[in-house]
């Protein structure tokens, strides 16, 4: 029995690989597949330089979340706004 390997896949596999490759969630395989897949398809390979950039830009960002007592005042601050402008 001849084992076949298969590498052509669709684009939209491609994006889902491309997306776990940007958190480290792919395995080599998925990798090997993603990249028989840019070379001939331009569509998945503009995606895939976006979705780097994007990456890196975040990385770079060093943006910070606000801890949990300051996201329930937000959150409280929120509510109060959206009554009072209904009852406007």
């Amino acid at each position: 029995m001849k084992m076949k390997l298969k590498i052509m896949m669709p684009c939209s596999e491609a994006a889902h690989i491309c997306d776990k490759s940007q958190y480290n969630e792919s395995s080599v395989w998925e990798k090997i597949k993603l990249h028989a897949h840019i070379l001939y398809c331009l569509t998945c390979s503009n995606y895939v330089k976006a979705n780097n950039k994007l990456s890196l830009l975040i990385k770079k960002s060093q943006i910070t979340c606000l801890d949990k007592k300051n996201k329930e005042s937000l959150k409280i601050n929120f509510q109060k706004a959206l009554k009072d402008a209904e009852i406007k």
